[in-house]
């Protein structure tokens, strides 16, 4: 049964967030600065409005320093202490050229990317938030930032410019970049669901799966695009799922399920829906005979190295799977559409109203996602019926 967490703001919560700590304490950023912390039961421990009252965009626990609470607002990130909601401990002004849109840490907490409105990415240091790095190649908003697990040095960045980049921070240059309507242009693939507009793909939201390969990247085209890095940070295969009738909004890998390719997706057509990734034919590309629609424009001679990295899959997917696998892709792409149906979201919740937010979390021991929507109460729904 779905809960409503109300109370805790007056306006449209716009981000949310879960402390990686024992206590596994969620934060929420709304309209006007405010910023609400809460218990796992959905009690309210604390809440503040940051000074100059600009939105509160975005909300990030350390995972360093669980006692750390990372927000943007307007061009400004403050640090506060979930547990003391007295105040900032510590402010970056200035983190970002424009507006802040989004914030990530990396998995040791030294390092903290803000994404703007500029399209410019910067990297600061932590503690002290000293600018190290600014990575300027976007022509648009950058919406959305992720770092890879397993490699502090990794960044993934998103945008309206269509655009996902994978940089070394070590490098201001991208190690390379996928332009999304590039890509639906080369896979000629726009048969679209009835009823859904033709949308270019702008990048809402990014997230790497915690083995730290796999990205998903909610588009505006209703579209989660799914992209397979290999050894060496080449990109090695990249597909889609046809998740929402309308722009998707959000995309989250669940570290906490039976394995790192859950993911968990939200959009404006008011649709929350849980996937099973694991058997894509871009996370795991054994048995697949032929390229079909969904697979990479950008696979040349790279088999052996996909068969060489996977072998772990490998031993999930029996000879029958396999099989299966192969029938399905003989299909033409007429038959894709019907295929994504029957692979369809393992969990489909009509939430009824367009997804700002989503943020899977463990709560009192219960899988769930906790919903922020353009109202001022979160929901939150368990994942249990898996």
């Amino acid at each position: 049964m779905a809960r409503q967490w109300s109370e805790g703001h007056s306006s449209s919560i716009l981000c949310v967030a879960v402390s990686p700590g024992p206590e596994g304490l969620l934060a929420s950023g709304a309209e006007g600065g405010e910023v609400t912390v809460w218990s796992q039961e959905g009690t309210i421990i604390g809440r503040l409005t940051l000074p100059g009252e600009d939105d509160s965009t975005s909300v990030v626990f350390s995972p360093a320093a669980p006692g750390q609470l990372y927000v943007s607002h307007g061009e400004a990130v403050s640090v506060l202490d979930p547990r003391n909601l007295k105040g900032p401990v510590e402010e970056f002004p200035g983190a970002g050229e424009e507006e802040i849109n989004a914030l990530a840490l990396n998995e040791t907490g030294s390092a903290l990317a803000v994404a703007d409105d500029s399209g410019a990415v910067r990297v600061l240091e932590l503690p002290g938030g000293k600018v190290c790095r600014t990575l300027r190649r976007h022509t648009n908003i950058c919406s959305s930032v992720a770092f890879r697990p397993h490699r502090p040095n990794n960044l993934v960045s998103a945008g309206l410019d269509m655009q996902v980049m994978l940089w070394g921070l070590q490098k201001t240059r991208p190690l390379w970049t996928v332009n999304l309507q590039d890509v639906a242009e080369e896979e000629d693939d726009h048969q679209q669901r009835p009823g859904q507009l033709f949308n270019p793909p702008l990048v809402h939201c990014v997230s790497v799966a915690s083995c730290g390969n796999v990205l998903g990247c909610a588009a505006e085209d209703g579209r989660v695009h799914v992209m397979r890095i290999g050894s060496g940070s080449k990109l090695e295969q990249q597909g889609a799922v046809k998740a929402h009738s309308q722009g998707a909004s959000q995309a989250h890998f669940v570290s906490f399920l039976s394995h790192p390719h859950w993911l968990v997706t939200g959009g404006n057509d008011g649709q929350v829906a849980l996937w099973d990734l694991s058997k894509h034919p871009v996370v795991n590309p054994e048995g697949k005979t032929k390229a079909g629609a969904t697979a990479a424009p950008r696979r040349k001679g790279k088999n052996k190295a996909k068969r060489k990295g996977q072998p772990q899959d490998k031993a999930k997917t029996t000879p029958k799977a396999e099989a299966e696998k192969e029938v399905e892709d003989e299909g033409a792409e007429g038959a894709e559409e019907e295929t994504e149906e029957k692979s369809g979201p393992k969990l489909s919740i009509c939430h009824g109203d367009k997804v700002n937010w989503l943020c899977p979390a463990m709560l009192k021991g219960e899988p769930s996602v906790v919903v922020a929507d353009q109202s001022s109460s979160l929901t939150v729904y368990p994942l249990s019926p898996l």
